[in-house]
């Protein structure tokens, strides 16, 4: 039987001395919250109330701490077996295919087509391949990209499977590989590039000039579709057939089968809400269902290319296995990065989450639904609930219907992406992906989970999928402004997974989503915590045990074991020392900025003070931001209030620091440096992890240093801190 299976699961090792390690930690903090509830100062002052917020911030972190080892008890890891596949169910009666999402003002049109040129390419039946690019901007340069793209595929996919080239994204591929040394490939390498380079130019003239030529205009009847004066956020819906697999006319320069390959704009008019990227999705979902109908689907962010033309394959491995494939609903991939700095300057590699979190949500129930780099059945996003007994129709797509013209095929797509199909339907509610949530992925996910479908986690040696991620500290903050906010959201929601996942999936599947559904509150004790004991070292408040004290082993077996796990964890995981001390740092940042404007924001939501917002976290960075960025150092610039916030919190450890240690080497109130021990090693270290930030406002001169306004505005926040008796 096992011959058959088509994946295996094992158990990652280590367990045993992990949770050895998480009982200790566990006891520790027992032992320092005993303490803090016997240990609170008699009387009513400042140093009473600072005292007892130490305890309530550690007991949130405590609390917080018991949630995150739901997603490292017990990872496992996932192994497909791809030549079983092939060998003894073949893939000739399954149909896949693939989704784009684009927003032509951050992802440029060039970085587009490389994402929708590499899935084009996938080691899988062309004929069975239906690719869709989804232009939520609805922007002709978009299509007219797509358009040229159409054409460069007729060449491109035959020279990527004659020599299994990897990666299948031409942009990646011209940009890593060497030029090859056999005369006749490398005569047929130049004349693909030279035709890559002359697309990209073309393409990228016509982004630089807002327009495309008229002369090329005339040769698709889809640019006509921009002929009346329509905006991104008032437009008809435009569905186009670029390539139709089913043409015996579609073939590439080796008259082989091409994929399937449509544009679609869904409608959008001012007195519509459009859902964001929840909506387009979902009428994504609807127009393929009249094209392709394919019985899964994979979506994937137009920055994120595929980088392993296998991982279809491995998807399919997990659907098709006849012992398990029929409870998973989604095959969830890593969203991984192909322009991290080496040490990680700004902590966006994800490598723990990737290798450790996704792999211990993996054990209870499957990952989240991150909202690119996932397969799904088609039948769970629309609704469908898990029973016993439940066998998946993989000859369900279009058939019998060649006998309709394209433009016959394209206006019933069209009618299916307006505005008003969705009304007094439940797209966005039960079918579909849901609205009302800036993380619509998360909260999808959650529900096809909530209706008795697992996922599973899949990450292959060689990545399946390389994006780009942000390369200023702005871009870090907003993303994670954005991922915070969303999923605070849903714990506050009738979504909370302790409430709405209540019966429907384990307690250790509850708490996996609630490691991200936390991160946002996590922001008010981290900040508690990087500024009273500070503030305490410098006005002479003990906030914890002396040197002396015995009850002084708890917490620093605490930080330093818990540290050393950490380091452990990011080196296991792929990140350099001098990247996990980053990530130390950025960790602080994304809390007392990203998590903090999460917790304000989704509260202002709630009490219906703003209204839910979608910002794209821009890729396009210019070329002084990128130099710093490759030689790691840390981008400000501009006199934003995250950047007051960091620099206030800088300072004000600094002054902290010289003035507590000042007072303890001269015995200035009586201030012995053993009494405040953990106070001082705890400001310094924060200063340690600083520099960067004193660094860019005292020393550099770039454009990226900190502007002088926040800098004044830091140094009157601290003075203001310093003047006000808070503790």
């Amino acid at each position: 039987m096992e011959e058959r299976r088509l994946f295996a699961t094992e158990q990652v090792g280590g367990r045993a001395v992990y949770r050895f390690h998480a009982v200790t930690v566990f006891v520790g903090i027992c032992l320092v919250l005993y303490y803090r509830a016997t240990h609170v100062p008699a009387g009513s002052g400042a140093g009473r109330a600072a005292w007892l917020g130490m305890l309530a911030a550690e007991l949130w972190l405590a609390f917080y701490w018991v949630i995150t080892q739901a997603v490292r008890w017990s990872p496992v890891r996932r192994r497909t077996f791809k030549d079983r596949l092939a060998a003894s169910m073949g893939i000739t009666g399954n149909r896949s295919h693939t989704v784009q999402e684009a927003d032509p003002k951050s992802e440029p049109p060039s970085l587009v087509i490389a994402t929708v040129l590499s899935v084009m390419a996938y080691n899988y039946p062309a004929e069975k391949l239906s690719v869709y690019l989804s232009d939520d901007g609805g922007s002709i340069l978009t299509f007219y990209a797509l358009w040229e793209a159409s054409a460069f595929a007729q060449h491109w996919l035959p020279f990527c499977k004659r020599y299994n080239i990897q990666p299948r994204s031409p942009a990646a591929y011209f940009s890593d590989s060497e030029k090859p040394h056999d005369l006749h490939i490398l005569k047929e390498w130049s004349f693909i590039k030279g035709l890559y380079e002359a697309m990209t130019e073309r393409i990228d003239s016509a982004a630089m000039s807002g327009e495309v030529p008229e002369q090329i205009r005339v040769k698709h009847k889809g640019f006509s579709e921009w002929n009346t004066g329509i905006t991104s956020k008032d437009h008809q819906p435009i569905v186009q057939i670029l390539i139709n697999g089913k043409d015996s006319n579609a073939v590439d320069s080796e008259a082989n089968v091409l994929p399937t390959l449509v544009y679609m704009a869904r409608e959008k008019r001012p007195q519509y809400h459009h859902n964001f990227k929840a909506g387009a999705m979902n009428a994504l979902i609807r127009v393929s269902s009249v094209i392709s109908n394919s019985p899964i689907i994979m979506n994937v962010d137009c920055d994120m290319y595929s980088n392993n033309s296998d991982s279809i394959i491995d998807a399919l491995c997990f659907f098709l296995d006849e012992e398990k494939g029929q409870k998973i609903g989604f095959v969830q991939y890593p969203q991984n990065y192909n322009n991290m700095t080496k040490n990680n300057i700004y902590g966006n590699s994800l490598n723990v989450i990737n290798q450790v979190e996704l792999s211990g949500l993996d054990s209870v129930g499957g990952p989240l639904y991150i909202g690119t780099g996932c397969f799904h059945r088609r039948e769970i996003l629309c609704g469908r609930r898990f029973a016993e007994g439940y066998k998946e129709d993989w000859d369900r797509r279009i058939k019998g219907k060649t006998q309709q013209s394209i433009d016959q095929i394209e206006e019933t797509a069209k009618s299916l992406a307006t505005c008003a199909y969705e009304q007094n339907t439940q797209w966005g509610n039960e079918i579909g992906v849901k609205y009302g949530c800036p993380v619509e992925d998360v909260i999808t996910g959650l529900a096809i989970h909530c209706r008795g479908w697992e996922s599973v986690y899949m990450n292959p040696p060689r990545a399946a999928f390389l994006g780009v991620g942000p390369t200023t500290l702005a871009q870090t903050i907003l993303q994670h402004k954005r991922w915070s906010e969303g999923n605070f959201s849903i714990f506050l929601s009738k979504y909370c997974p302790f409430f709405f996942g209540h019966g429907k999936i384990s307690l250790r599947h509850q708490m996996g989503y609630l490691t991200y559904g936390l991160w946002a509150p996590n922001s008010l004790p981290t900040l508690y915590y990087v500024t009273i004991p500070s503030l305490g070292l410098l006005k002479g408040t003990l906030l914890f045990p002396e040197i002396t004290s015995r009850w002084i082993i708890p917490f620093i077996y605490i930080s330093l074991v818990k540290n050393v796990y950490s380091l452990y964890e990011a080196l296991l995981s792929g990140d350099t020392l001098r990247g996990w001390w980053n990530g130390q740092r950025m960790w602080m940042v994304k809390r007392i900025t990203s998590y903090l404007y999460g917790v304000i924001d989704t509260i202002r939501k709630l009490l219906g003070l703003s209204m839910m917002g979608f910002v794209v976290t821009s890729k396009v960075s210019d070329e002084d931001e990128s130099k710093r960025y490759e030689q790691e150092i840390m981008e400000f610039g501009t006199s934003s209030p995250e950047h007051v916030i960091i620099s206030t919190i800088a300072l004000l450890n600094l002054v902290c620091m010289v003035g507590g240690l000042s007072q303890t080497m001269t015995g200035v109130g009586h201030m012995p440096l053993n009494v405040f021990f953990i106070q001082v090693i705890l400001c310094g270290l924060l200063v340690i992890i600083n520099i960067p930030v004193y660094e860019a406002m005292f020393l550099r001169k770039d454009r990226g240093s900190i502007p002088l306004s926040v800098t004044l505005a830091a140094t009157g926040f601290v003075t203001f801190a310093l003047m006000v008796p808070i503790i």
